[in-house]
Parts: C-alpha cells; sequence; structure tokens
C-alpha cells in the first residue's frame, strides 16, 4: 500500500513493474470528457485492473459489470510494451468526489504515481464552451497546461495552445499545483465541451492527442464522435422543442471547468 492520505488509500491487487509509465486522470469532469476518454482507453487497449482506491467517505455500491463487483474507483495499467516500453496507467471513476475529498484523492494520485516511479500525470478535462453560433459547436481546439518546465516542453513540441488565463478546478486543479510544489510533470488537457451532457466528441478529440503524444498505438477514436453525433442530435431535437427561454439558461463561460 502507498504512502496515501489517511482519509483516501491505494490498495494493489496486482504488482506491475511501471516505472516511467504515463497517468491518466479519470476523475469526472466538464462535459464527462475524462470519465469517457479514461473508460474507452482501458478497453481500448484491454488494460488490467492492478489496484483501487478506498476511503470511508467514498459512495457505499459495489459496481456490477459481468456478474463482478468492482469499487467506485479502480486503477488500471498495460504492461510495458513497444522498443520504448511505453506504458499507461489509468485512474477511473464513475463518482463526482465532494470537495472535502478533492485535495486527498489528488495526493493520493501524486503519492502513488511517486511511489510507482511513474514519470508523468495527464488530466484530460472539458472547458465549458460557450455555444452562440453553429459554429462553435464542431470546437476542436485542445490547449493544455503544465506543473513544471519539462512537462511545458511536451505540450510545445506537440504543438499544443497553452490555456493562458482561467480556473481549473476539482482533481486536476489540484493535480496542477502539487505537480508544481513537488516538481512533478503533471500536464492538464482541455478540451471544449458542452457541460449539459456526457460530449463524447470532446473526449475523442483528446483521445486523439493523447495517442499522439503517448500512447502511439493508433487508437480508433472514431465511435467516439458516432455517439457523440448521435447525443447531440438528440439535445437539438429537444433544444427545438424548447422555448427561447429555456435555450439562453444554458452555461455561457468558457473561462471555467
Amino acid at each position: 500500500m502507498a504512502p496515501d492520505s489517511p482519509d483516501v488509500q491505494i490498495y494493489e491487487l496486482k504488482r506491475m513493474d511501471l516505472k516511467g509509465a504515463t497517468v491518466i486522470d479519470g476523475f469526472p469532469s466538464v462535459g464527462l470528457v475524462s470519465s469517457i476518454a479514461a473508460n474507452y482507453i482501458i478497453n481500448a487497449l484491454k488494460l488490467e485492473q492492478v489496484a483501487i482506491m478506498d476511503s470511508p467517505y467514498f459512495p457505499t455500491v459495489s459496481l456490477i459489470r459481468d456478474s463482478r463487483p468492482y469499487n467506485p474507483v479502480r486503477i488500471y495499467a498495460s504492461q510495458k510494451k513497444g522498443p520504448s516500453n511505453e506504458q499507461i496507467v489509468v485512474f477511473i471513476s464513475e463518482f463526482q468526489p465532494p470537495p472535502n475529498l478533492i485535495k486527498p484523492i489528488a495526493s493520493a494520485i501524486l503519492d502513488w504515481s511517486q511511489d510507482q516511479r511513474c514519470s508523468l500525470l495527464v488530466s484530460p478535462e472539458g472547458l465549458v464552451l460557450d455555444i452562440e453560433d453553429e459554429e462553435q459547436e464542431e470546437a476542436e481546439e485542445v490547449y493544455g497546461i503544465a506543473s513544471t518546465d519539462r512537462s511545458r516542453g511536451i505540450l510545445d513540441d506537440a504543438g499544443i495552445s497553452g490555456f493562458e488565463e482561467g480556473v481549473i478546478t476539482g482533481v486536476a486543479g489540484v493535480l496542477l499545483n502539487e505537480g508544481k510544489r513537488r516538481d512533478f510533470d503533471v500536464i492538464t488537457l482541455l478540451a471544449e465541451a458542452h457541460p449539459d451532457y456526457p460530449d463524447a466528441r470532446a473526449a475523442g478529440n483528446i483521445i486523439k492527442l493523447l495517442d499522439k503524444m503517448f500512447l502511439h498505438i493508433d487508437i480508433n477514436a472514431q465511435p467516439l464522435f458516432a455517439e457523440a453525433e448521435k447525443i447531440e442530435n438528440e439535445i437539438k431535437s429537444i433544444n427545438k422543442a424548447a422555448s427561447p427561454q429555456d435555450r439562453k439558461s444554458s452555461p455561457n463561460s468558457s473561462m471555467y471547468i
């Protein structure tokens, strides 16, 4: 067991050499971008569950899949592969942590990642999209922010625009601050996303970028875009039936997540 916060602990189910691995944070964000991306990567790469995160304050639920119980927060990893031994670790959860658990969760993620000698932590996040015209609905811009000069170099090499000003909240925000304090490489990737429903298109944009930067396995993100089109068509149908006042009630800030 890694040296975690007293309220949040990580229990290993399977020992795996994770030195140099890239860790992906899959706690829910705007448009569920991080959760969608993390689930897709786990399924596409057929990752193995290696640990769980637990706390007395987590939801008292068991997630059942294929007649098997799963904890609310799980950790998956791939075996080393390829000439450069590329390896991915994914934290995944279906629940939004309450404010009092955000810092303990982020600290536990970083403690464990450092204990496992992982090299980089990436948080895929949704950036609230202000939709005032049809052109913005097709936004595909992904922005980045990094905790260290080293990780900023990774963003520059990938040609990712910097997130210049705003607020990043939740687990991703704490990870950035803690990464800076500990001199550990943390990157947050921000995809413009709809805040009112799961935005598979935004998740797909981030997955394409993750594949280009870290995965290098040609993940097929097309099913995500197909799902995005289905969701968006359903939302458009609802909006057409809604009154103009209802349509104006959606969030209008692109500065905050």
